[in-house]
This record gives C-alpha cells, sequence and structure tokens, in this order.
C-alpha cells in the first residue's frame, strides 16, 4: 500500500477545519481538489475515510487513524527542519524582542525563555504583551522581531508584504458550559443558546461568526469580552455560553462546575509567528527563537481534538 503524505495532511486539514470547505480556504486549494484528494486516499486505502454530515465533515475510524499519521509526519517534519538549524555552526547571539497575546505568553513564551536561558545563554528574549494592533505597527518599525497572533484557523489572511507568518500550533475550539446549563452533545444544540460575545479583534470573534453561519441562525449575544480569562469568569458567572480555544482553557483554573466540551466542527484555532522578511531578516538570533518556539509547540499540537 503506498500512501501519500500529501493527501493525508490533506485529511488532517479536514479534520481540523470540520468540513471540506474550511480546510479549502485553510490549503488556498477548491473544495473539489479536497474531495479529490481524500477519494485518492479511500482508493489507496481500501477503506471510507470521512463522512459527510450538515454540519461538516467527520472522520471515520479509518480517517482518524490516518489523521494521527499524518500530525506524526508533521511534527517530524518540524524537528528536522529545527535539528538543520542547529546545523549552522555558532550560537547566535543577541536581543529578540517578542511581542505576544496574554494566552501565549503564559503557555509558550514563558515556558521558551527558561528553555533558552539553559540552551541559548548568548540570547536575550524580551517577552512584551501587547495588542495586536499595537503590534503590527511595532513590528513594521522594527521595535520588535516577532508577534504571536491568533487566528481562526477558516479565515486566515496572508501575511502583507515585507513580512511572513510561520504556523506553530491548531487548536481546538471548546465550548464553556456556564453552571446549571445544558451541556451540547452537537453543533445543533447551540442555536438557541446564549453566548458571550468576543472584541470583533479576536480570533474567537470570527469563529462566532463562522459558527453563526453553520447553524444558519443568528446567535443570540450580551455580554462582551476580550481577554479570554475575563470571558472565562463571565461563563462562571452564569452570564451565557463561551467559545475559546484550548490553550486559554488549559492555562486557567477550571470550577468544578463550569463545564467544557469539544464538537465536530467547531474547527480550529491557529496561531502564527509574524516576523519582518527580508534580504537580511530574519537574522540568526529571530530564526534561533522561531525554531525554538516550532520545538516548544509540537507538544501542544496534541491539543486538538
Amino acid at each position: 500500500m503506498n500512501l501519500s503524505p500529501r493527501r493525508m495532511s490533506v485529511l488532517l486539514a479536514v479534520q481540523r477545519s470540520g468540513g471540506v470547505v474550511a480546510a479549502a480556504d485553510s490549503l488556498h486549494m477548491s473544495p473539489s481538489a479536497v474531495s479529490q484528494h481524500v477519494r485518492l486516499l479511500e482508493e489507496e486505502t481500501g477503506a471510507r475515510l470521512m463522512d459527510r454530515a450538515p454540519t461538516g465533515a467527520v472522520l471515520t475510524e479509518a480517517g482518524r487513524v490516518l489523521a494521527e499519521s499524518a500530525e506524526r509526519i508533521e511534527s517530524e517534519l518540524i524537528e528536522a527542519q529545527r535539528r538543520l538549524a542547529g546545523l549552522d555552526g555558532a550560537s547566535p547571539t543577541g536581543t529578540v524582542r517578542v511581542g505576544s497575546f496574554a494566552t501565549a505568553v503564559r503557555a509558550i513564551l514563558l515556558p521558551l525563555i527558561a528553555d533558552l536561558e539553559a540552551s541559548r545563554p548568548g540570547l536575550d528574549i524580551i517577552i512584551e504583551e501587547v495588542e495586536e494592533r499595537a503590534g503590527l505597527a511595532r513590528l513594521r518599525r522594527g521595535e520588535l522581531d516577532l508577534l504571536l497572533l491568533e487566528r481562526d484557523a477558516r479565515a486566515l489572511p496572508p501575511a502583507p508584504r515585507g513580512l511572513g507568518d510561520v504556523p506553530i500550533l491548531d487548536e481546538s475550539w471548546l465550548v464553556v458550559v456556564p453552571p446549571g446549563s445544558a451541556v451540547p452533545t452537537s453543533l445543533a444544540d447551540l442555536a438557541g443558546a446564549t453566548w458571550i460575545a468576543l472584541d470583533p479583534s479576536t480570533a474567537g470573534a470570527f469563529a462566532l461568526t463562522r459558527l453563526s453561519g453553520q447553524l444558519g441562525v443568528a446567535l443570540t449575544t450580551r455580554h462582551v469580552g476580550y481577554d479570554y480569562d475575563v470571558v472565562l469568569a463571565m461563563a462562571h458567572a452564569g452570564l451565557g455560553y463561551a467559545l475559546l480555544p484550548e490553550l486559554a482553557v488549559r492555562s486557567n483554573e477550571i470550577p468544578d462546575d463550569l463545564r467544557i466540551t469539544r464538537l465536530p466542527g467547531l474547527g480550529a484555532r491557529q496561531l502564527v509567528v509574524r516576523h519582518r522578511a527580508t534580504r537580511t531578516e530574519p537574522g540568526p538570533a529571530v530564526r534561533a527563537v522561531l525554531s525554538a518556539l516550532l520545538e516548544q509547540t509540537i507538544p501542544l499540537g496534541t491539543v486538538m481534538g
């Protein structure tokens, strides 16, 4: 049996995105091309890999086995890139300023600093918590070297000219159920819920809008949050259901009466690192931090459901 790693990666995108159309958007392909890749993979394996449903595509058991293998291949490739980057010779030195939002600071950058202090003593990492719009302006001015951004994985705009994006993590969107409320078992159960809206600049706002389109109804919202910690507190206070990325949940203590559930078709949030892309940038020090970020987030890739 000869399996195409490329087609396996397309199947993985379908699983992460929750559907063929969304996977096509994330891969910059047509939906028919995605379907063709899956069909050819089914011919190669002799097994049905995907079932289509009104709310998206659900992988069969055979499909999940292949998707898990595709994730392992993806991780191995990232590890190979990291090891190749380490063959340059001299250890890079210098100051690297990294801008980020709160969730990624706690879950990714703080552990990264601890690791780099031991493995790359010549690097001086400076973390700055920054709002996205201000961070983008500072990156262009050279005041930041790297900027962590969040995107709903089904709405990924390309990086502007002169800048580059490095995806480092895809993670599931989760439903936070307020105390005493019914735990949904399918996307259809979410249509009648009252939601905590998210600031329009956040990936969560795009995800809620997408969910509304999937359900074919306007979602009822009352309160609005920006910081995911605040949204969790609002949900715990009974102000509504919330849609949050898994890192935001994992990096907080969740009260016993607050239920967290994942549902097929909710899609994913993608974290990307943006950097200046010129003839001389990113330099050795920035490349070293980028490589370390990729290594740091490999274990976190298992949060995808």
